[in-house]
Order: structure tokens, then C-alpha cells, then sequence
């Protein structure tokens, strides 16, 4: 059993984030306590799970209880895989029914017993203890740190501009499509999406209208060591034009949300609805498209007009004039 432990601010997106890494990968979620997350799955998910935007880390679950007696009486008997010294470290979820503040020494006590020593400054093993409804220990195989996806955002990086996703959004967008080999982005602006589907090895291809834009693309690309790229000036309701006969796996895109001069001088709706049109005429049948709408865009009726079947949909509130969905379509096999 492995478990991940998600971020709190769309977690709707994040379980299915993973749901789908999962499918990739050969396993399950086995069940779920606030945001924490038991998947019936192996190491062989690890490649999968080192995917992830909206994770906070994830490791291999040791033991679950329904008490802090039990969690300790199961600890002592329990096969630990820690290698080197170790700390115990918890995670009091806002749902934690036990009292833990002391549950770090005595479960490190108990450990201590089987050999392995302590060391609370830089351990080489850290011992992770969620409590929720339940309490889970195990031992934490990769956490990410923000800092990875800070270095990302719009204004770290050389080619700025200021409307962009975050990168943890970015990624799990790429990840709700389940690419596994390319993905296309018909509104790449300055690539943040394509930088996270190649941070992951995948191959990607971007297009925008401004030349300036594609442009800036590619050496924010290059600029974060993706290498495996196809750049086009080109129009995203035109993409049979611009890539005749491809078809894609998988397509993610953040279309622009408002004024004349991000939209090129076209009518906003007028734009998504030929552009669903476009991307639906270059997907494989099989393949998903992860997109963002601004809520007064209805984009599950439109994308179902084009012969998108709707997966999952999340709301999102940026501020108080910017509130979105984000849509996971699929394009059926018939």
C-alpha cells in the first residue's frame, strides 16, 4: 500500500489527478481521509506519482489504526522500511480526531527499539504520521517542495508574462489528459504548460497567434531544460491547417479569458466554440483535453455540441472577477 497526502486548495482536482496517474500506472485509490489518500498500488507507481502537481508528497503506507494505543502496539510488530536514522514527523489534518502531540516521541521510542536511530536534524528516513478520522504511519518516499514549482511561475521565468497558471495547475492539467508520450497546447502564450508536460518527459507542441509569443515559448523552454518540442505561429481555430493529418494524444490548453487585445480582436465565445471545434478535429479518438473556461462560458454544452463527452469539471474562484472551470473532455472512440 502506498499513500499520498494532497494540497488543500482544489482537492477535487488533486484525487483525480491521481485516479489517473493510477490508471497509467496499474493501481487504485483504496480510500480516502480528508486529504489523505490510501492507493491499492506498488512501487512501479512511483515514476506515475513523481508526475503529480497538487500532491504534497507520498510514501509507503505502514500501518492505519483507529487509536494512538493501537498505531503504537501495531509500530512494534510492524516491518519498517527505513534506511539510515530517522525522524517521526506528523500531519495533523483539520479533521484529527486524536491527541498527537506527544505521538512523535513515543512512536519514535518504539522504533528506536528495533534498531534504528534517531536523528531529528537531518534524518535519512522521515516517518510520516497523518492523523484524520483514522491514524496512517509510513515512511515518505518524495515530497515536493513548492520551491520547485515557485522557480516556475510567470515571473521567474526569462520570456514574462503575467496571466498564467500556476505550475502545480499547469501539471495537473497535463496529468488529467493521462498523456503519456505528447501533448499539444493550441493557446501555449508563454509555454507554462508545455514546461510541465516536458519537465515530464513528454513531447509537446504549442501554438499562438503572436509570433512574439512563440518566441518567448521557446526559450522558457529551453530556459528549464525542455529539449523535445514543435513550435507554430498559427491560429488555434485552424490546427488541421497547421498540422495536417497529426493526430494528437492528449491536449491541455488555458485559453485567454477577456480583452480585445489577448483575443486578438475576436469575439470571446465565438472563439472557444471554433476552437473546441479545432482541437476536437486533431484528438485521437481516445484522447483528453484538460481546458479552463471562465464560468460565463458554458463549456460543457459547447464542448458536448462539438462531441466531447464531459469527465469532471472544478470550480475555481481566483478573485472576484476571475471565477473558472476547469474541464477534463474526452473524445469518444465511435
Amino acid at each position: 500500500m502506498l499513500y499520498v497526502g494532497i494540497l488543500g486548495s482544489l482537492p477535487g482536482m488533486a484525487v483525480d489527478e491521481i485516479g489517473a496517474m493510477l490508471e497509467l500506472a496499474g493501481g487504485e485509490i483504496a480510500g480516502r481521509d480528508y486529504l489523505f489518500l490510501k492507493l491499492d498500488a506498488d512501487e512501479g507507481a512511483f515514476p506515475y506519482l513523481d508526475r503529480l502537481g497538487l500532491a504534497h508528497e507520498y510514501g509507503k503506507l505502514v500501518i492505519e489504526a483507529d487509536s494512538i494505543r493501537e498505531l503504537l502496539a501495531r509500530a512494534e510488530e510492524a516491518d519498517w522500511p527505513i534506511k539510515g536514522t530517522f525522524k517521526v514527523d506528523t500531519e495533523t489534518m483539520a479533521n484529527c480526531r486524536h491527541n498527537v502531540l506527544d505521538l512523535p516521541r513515543k512512536l519514535g521510542a518504539v522504533i528506536a527499539t528495533r534498531g534504528f536511530k534517531v536523528n531529528l536534524s537531518r534524518p535519512d528516513t522521515v516517518v510520516r504520521v497523518y492523523c484524520g478520522e483514522r491514524l496512517y504511519a509510513g515512511i515518505r518516499t518524495r515530497y515536493f517542495d513548492p520551491k520547485d514549482f515557485e522557480r516556475r511561475k510567470a515571473h521567474r521565468r526569462p520570456f514574462f508574462r503575467p496571466i498564467s497558471l500556476h505550475p502545480r495547475l499547469s501539471r495537473a492539467l497535463v496529468n488529467l489528459t493521462k498523456a503519456k508520450k505528447e501533448l499539444l497546447d493550441p493557446f501555449m502564450g508563454a509555454g507554462g504548460i508545455l514546461i510541465e508536460a516536458g519537465l515530464i518527459g513528454l513531447r509537446v507542441y504549442g501554438v499562438d497567434i503572436k509570433p512574439e509569443m512563440v518566441e518567448g515559448a521557446e526559450m522558457n523552454l529551453r530556459y528549464y531544460g525542455v529539449r523535445d518540442y514543435e513550435l507554430r505561429v498559427g491560429d488555434a481555430t485552424k490546427l488541421e491547417e497547421l498540422f495536417s493529418g497529426k493526430r494528437f494524444e492528449a491536449i491541455a490548453t488555458d485559453p485567454p479569458y477577456g480583452t480585445s487585445a489577448t483575443l486578438a480582436g475576436r469575439d470571446r465565445d465565438e472563439l472557444y466554440r471554433k476552437a473546441l471545434e479545432s482541437m476536437y478535429a486533431v484528438l485521437a479518438k481516445g484522447g483528453r483535453l484538460a481546458i479552463a473556461f471562465p464560468v460565463g462560458f458554458n463549456g460543457r454544452i459547447e464542448a458536448e455540441k462539438v462531441g466531447f463527452r464531459l469527465l469532471e469539471m472544478y470550480y475555481q474562484r481566483v478573485h472576484k472577477s476571475l471565477e473558472r472551470y476547469f474541464y477534463v473532455f474526452e473524445k469518444g472512440h465511435g
